[in-house]
């Protein structure tokens, strides 16, 4: 892999824990109450988590030109554990929680992104043997 591949990894994989986070925050009172119901706030994150997970593949994908079933694997683990990492740091704290009710609660989500980077790996690995 190369050098300014594994930037734009690491990179991309800082905003797809950022931007969810952020925009989960606009969900707070400053003292730290939930404006909107439980349900409602963890689907909209994770639609938000989708999107943002979907767009930032394209981004890395683009960067790539072979090996996509690998890049997949590798772009797909590191943001799991970039996410993990950073909600073990930042957000188990401050939700005051541990480590498993978070998992079980968030982290569980973040499995969705290998699959979805393995996919694309997948997809544009037939699409480019196939044409």
């Amino acid at each position: 892999m190369k050098k300014r591949l594994i930037t734009k990894n690491i990179l991309l994989g800082f905003f797809s824990w950022l931007i969810p986070f952020v925009i989960s925050c606009l969900f707070f009172k400053p003292g730290g109450t939930l404006i909107v119901p439980y349900a409602t706030f963890k689907s909209t994150i994770i639609l938000v988590g989708v999107i943002t997970g979907c767009y930032l593949l394209i981004r890395y994908f683009k960067s790539v030109d072979n090996d996509f079933i690998k890049n997949g694997i590798i772009v797909g683990l590191s943001w799991f554990a970039i996410n993990l990492i950073l909600d073990i740091f930042i957000l188990i704290p401050l939700m005051k929680s541990n480590f498993t009710d978070y998992f079980m609660s968030i982290g569980l989500s973040y499995i969705s992104i290998p699959v979805m980077s393995i996919t694309m790996g997948y997809l544009l690995h037939l699409k480019v043997n196939t044409d």
